[in-house]
């Protein structure tokens, strides 16, 4: 395809991505006020965010396959009426319940459009070229995760409130909709249909368990992290991760091929992914947090206070892609991008409630610097390594695992930072003489009726407890980068699919073995061979 088909194709396409990424970030700064308002916890609070990523995650292996399988023009527009509805129904919700429910509906589509979107680009665009599109693809995740809070906070401050911040999204997905039935084209070619059905239902059930787990051990209301509740629900968890492993191995079309992710770049790539999972959602779920409720920020305002992560994150982006296409060399980003997130969190962990908010923006411009050049990048490196056939099923896993990271991320630091504020508040309370239970409602958001007084002790244990949850989460990047420093660079092929390497005997036959010949030499080099025929059929796949 040239670089105008290409570009026409990605419209509509980088339109649905927008819409998805839109939607999981645009009630960050939403939260607060619809907590406080349906009368949530600081549980609540991080489950509204977990529902939709979990689902996201469980469904995400499922969209691969499918991608692999059926027309991905059909499931993109498919995952967009789906998140249509979702959002519709989020909008109008008046309990936590309902509201969880319709995040699981907008997780399952935006599981959908993340990991087809991957897919097409895989299906479209050479490894080699693809790095300056898949820039632009990390530019629009990068204005989509760091701007969704900016227009979220200007929603809720205007006279829109609060539940706009879903019915926008749904304008947006219409014209993504009809973007794509104009632009995208792409030939399918028909194969026979087989889902892993009992893959996906132990896999779903296996995360779900070990993520509720998480999110409520330890606290008083609920369970110990060492009680027979935890021990069953542990137990449970890993036992139905392990039959998942076993079924892999056996059926003929796995949800989760373990040949792929055992692949030494792969499983890397998947290890770092669920770090910088963590990092992305867990920063920017409660950076807007610590903004209005640590800082007394206005939603608006909090949302500008997080223009400094959406510089870094889209210079990051565009630049690392630029020169991945120029130069062929992608680890370096890889390397510089991981530090960079480990840098950026360490210095948010020496933020607390009187921190200077010019101090805060460098800190959250370093953080999106490293995400910038993580993001993309790493899904560019798997898809170097499979053949077009596998594009969708190998970018939905690197997806999955980066969504069950930021689950995981959102769930154990909400559990955290929900336990840390409850003792800095205990604390607090005594050190002002303030009796147990006068106006100490432990971890609720819901700061608007409280007196000076004790809302003045909860704003600084919300912002003194934050520290803590970004040091956790600079310490799970460092394991980012140890997983990256151990990938090995392959150079990026210059075509769509891959072909096992010519003998050595053809490079000497006649006229046609100058091209074999020619084939040998970039494969000596590092790179795999490639035919023209399978960069045709390629995008039909």
């Amino acid at each position: 395809m040239t670089h105008r088909q290409i570009m026409e194709a990605l419209t509509g396409l980088l339109a649905a991505f927008f819409t998805a990424i839109l939607s999981s970030t645009i009630v960050a700064n939403a939260l607060p006020t619809i907590m406080s308002e349906l009368k949530g916890t600081q549980t609540d609070f991080a489950w509204v965010i977990t529902a939709a990523l979990l689902a996201n995650a469980a469904t995400t292996p499922i969209w691969g396959k499918l991608a692999d399988l059926f027309s991905k023009k059909i499931l993109v527009q498919l995952s967009i009426v789906i998140f249509v509805a979702g959002s519709v129904m989020a909008g109008l919700s008046a309990t936590i319940p309902l509201l969880l429910t319709a995040r699981v509906i907008q997780g399952v589509a935006m599981g959908g459009l993340t990991a087809l979107a991957q897919a097409i680009i895989g299906s479209m665009i050479p490894p080699r070229d693809r790095g300056k599109y898949s820039g632009y693809m990390g530019a629009v995740m990068a204005v989509g995760t760091a701007g969704g809070p900016l227009l979220g906070g200007f929603i809720v401050d205007s006279p829109l409130g609060w539940r706009w911040t879903f019915f926008v999204c749904v304008p947006l997905a219409v014209v993504a909709l009809i973007l794509l039935q104009i632009t995208l084209k792409i030939p399918h070619i028909r194969r026979p249909a087989k889902i892993d059905w009992l893959g996906s239902i132990l896999l779903t059930s296996g995360v779900s368990l070990l993520l509720i787990w998480v999110s409520f051990a330890g606290n008083p209301d609920y369970y110990d992290w060492w009680s027979w509740q935890s021990g069953l629900m542990v137990g449970g968890g890993v036992l139905l991760l392990a039959l998942l492993v076993l079924v892999e191995s056996k059926v003929a079309q796995p949800i989760i091929p373990l040949k792929i992710i055992t692949e030494r770049t792969t499983a890397l790539a998947i290890i770092a992914s669920v770090a910088v999972g963590v990092a992305m959602f867990g920063s920017s779920t409660f950076l807007g947090q610590y903004f209005q409720v640590a800082r007394g920020a206005t939603p608006t305002e909090a949302g500008l206070l997080t223009l400094p992560m959406i510089a870094g994150n889209l210079i990051g982006s565009v630049v690392s892609g630029l020169l991945v296409s120029r130069t062929g060399k992608w680890k370096r980003y890889l390397v510089a991008g991981s530090i960079l997130l480990i840098g950026g969190l360490g210095l948010g962990g020496t933020m607390d409630h009187t921190t200077e908010l010019w101090q805060a923006g460098i800190f959250t411009a370093i953080l999106g610097l490293g995400l910038g050049m993580l993001m993309q990048n790493l899904v560019l490196a798997v898809q170097n390594t499979v053949s077009a056939r596998d594009i969708g099923t190998a970018s939905a896993s690197v997806a999955f695992f980066r969504s069950v990271g930021g689950a995981i991320g959102v769930s154990v630091l909400g559990a955290i930072l929900g336990n840390r504020v409850k003792e800095l508040a205990a604390q607090g309370f005594a050190a002002a003489g303030i009796p147990a239970g006068g106006g100490s409602t432990g971890a609720t958001l819901d700061l608007a009726d409280m007196p000076a007084p004790v809302r003045d002790i909860m704003r600084a244990a919300y912002g003194d407890a934050t520290a803590e949850i970004f040091l956790i989460a600079g310490a799970t990047a460092v394991v980012a980068l140890i997983a990256v420093l151990l990938i090995t660079e392959r150079p990026l092929r210059r075509t769509v699919d891959i072909q096992p390497a010519a003998r050595p005997s053809d490079a000497t036959q006649g006229p046609a073995g100058s091209g074999d010949a020619a084939r040998v030499r970039e494969q000596s080099h590092g790179a795999r061979q490639e035919s023209p025929t399978a960069e045709l059929t390629s995008a039909g796949n």
